[in-house]
């Protein structure tokens, strides 16, 4: 690929999933800081193997799997002492501006959600991705991502609407 062509190519994915990417980030790390850092590492694997990327229609999972590998690699390591974050400034595409007692509802059942459920969830709510984009950056089966996203919902369910 050349040089000038890399560089018009990666300014796009970068500016079509940028948002995705940050809102991805501040959900797995919950700092705003750490999710601006690493959506700025996520970007500079992203540019140094952009030859690797085959088909351009997947660039998005791509993107979410090398900013969900990056989170494993520096943050998990790092672990730092996650101080409790206000709930309000996780935005949701539905509830970024909604601050009734129902969005709250939400955002806190999300946070109580076991984590193999909570990924999948925020993949495709957040991150737009189809089960196969989600299989694809979980590393699991199309079946088990469309799984998870059903239990993911059931188990919200029955938080939010108990019977």
């Amino acid at each position: 690929m050349q040089e000038k062509q890399k560089q018009l190519e990666y300014e796009r994915l970068v500016l079509v999933h940028s948002d995705d990417l940050f809102r991805y980030a501040l959900w797995r790390c919950r700092d705003k800081s750490m999710a601006e850092d690493l959506v700025q590492e996520t970007c500079l694997r992203a540019w140094k193997s952009l030859d690797k990327l085959r088909d351009v229609s997947s660039s998005k999972a791509w993107l979410m799997t090398i900013l969900r590998n990056e989170h494993a690699r520096v943050y998990v390591r790092y672990q730092p002492d996650m101080v409790s974050m206000e709930l309000d400034t996780v935005a949701l595409k539905d509830t970024a501006n909604d601050t009734s007692a129902e969005a709250f509802a939400l955002k806190l059942a999300l946070f109580d959600l076991a984590e193999e459920y909570k990924e999948p969830l925020l993949l495709q709510v957040i991150g737009g991705l189809s089960c196969e984009e989600i299989a694809s950056v979980c590393n699991i089966t199309k079946s088990a991502a469309m799984t998870r996203l059903f239990r993911a919902k059931q188990k919200l369910r029955e938080v939010l609407r108990p019977e």
